[in-house]
């Protein structure tokens, strides 16, 4: 039938052109940001459970900075009580030559001398081994903590070694003195039982620091697979996307010729008058 008054194929073509424009809209969205859920109007769902993923995300990379003070702030312990252990050997030295019984007075004071300066040593490395504010071998914390999980509920603990001057661990006195064969010969053994208590406190730091960069470890495996998991959902294949762009682009250019053709039908209505 031929009508003037309703063009049933125009309002068909126009009904396709224009779901072909929609999807042209979305595919171009799609390319221009790169994604194919960029928003919740774009699919509810989906978006959701990305939004959920992507909190759980900037979560462990919360997780991820907590981890790395409280390992940087192992290491500076680690550090600080190496430096001690070695200075240890030092005075060790100082003291086995300051025993022997056939030192000058003159001698002997020169060793003394050296050790005093290895103690105040000693103190001052235990005073500036801090890492943001934070001292494990002072005395001044009992433990470090860092977080473990993005919800927070689970922590990392690593218990603090106290390695100051006349502590359980470094048992040498801060007035410390090898001035005498007998002072000398008693410290030595002072020095020996320090020695092998900063050795146990600093394989129980390191035992800590792997603690640390294991777990930091796994949170940055985690997040990584959370990260490719939100790609998985939300982002556009671009070799598809730029297929169907082509394809959505021809396919318009079709409709709008259809529409064209469909619009020009009541015109034929004017031929059968002449």
């Amino acid at each position: 039938m031929i009508s003037v008054n309703t063009n049933s194929d125009a309002m068909t073509a126009l009904e396709y052109l224009n779901q072909t424009q929609g999807s042209l809209a979305a595919t171009e969205n799609a390319i221009s940001t790169g994604e194919t859920v960029a928003t919740a109007k774009d699919n509810g769902a989906i978006f959701a459970i990305a939004q959920n993923m992507r909190a759980d995300v900037a979560g462990y990379a919360a997780v991820s900075q907590s981890l790395e003070n409280g390992s940087s702030t192992v290491d500076v312990a680690l550090s600080a009580g190496q430096s001690i252990s070695d200075l240890l050997i030092q005075m060790k030295q100082q003291a086995l030559s300051a025993s022997d019984t056939s030192l000058n007075t003159a001698s002997r004071q020169a060793l003394n001398d050296n050790f005093t300066a290895l103690v105040q040593q000693i103190s001052t490395v235990v005073q500036n081994a801090q890492f943001n504010g934070t001292n494990l071998i002072n005395g001044s914390t009992n433990q470090i903590m860092a977080l473990a999980s993005a919800d927070g509920q689970h922590r990392i603990t690593v218990s603090a070694e106290n390695m100051s001057l006349s502590g359980s661990i470094v048992t040498v006195a801060s007035n410390a003195s090898i001035s005498t064969q007998t002072a000398a010969s008693t410290m030595v053994t002072t020095i020996e039982n320090s020695l092998n208590n900063v050795d146990a406190a600093l394989a129980t730091l390191g035992s800590g620091s792997a603690k640390f960069s294991i777990q930091a470890t796994f949170v940055q495996n985690l997040s990584d697979t959370l990260t490719t998991g939100i790609g998985n959902l939300v982002d556009a294949n671009m070799a598809t996307e730029s297929a169907m762009l082509t394809a959505l682009q021809t396919k318009q250019q079709l409709g709008v010729q259809a529409l064209s053709i469909a619009n020009q039908a009541p015109q034929i209505a004017l031929a059968l008058f002449h």
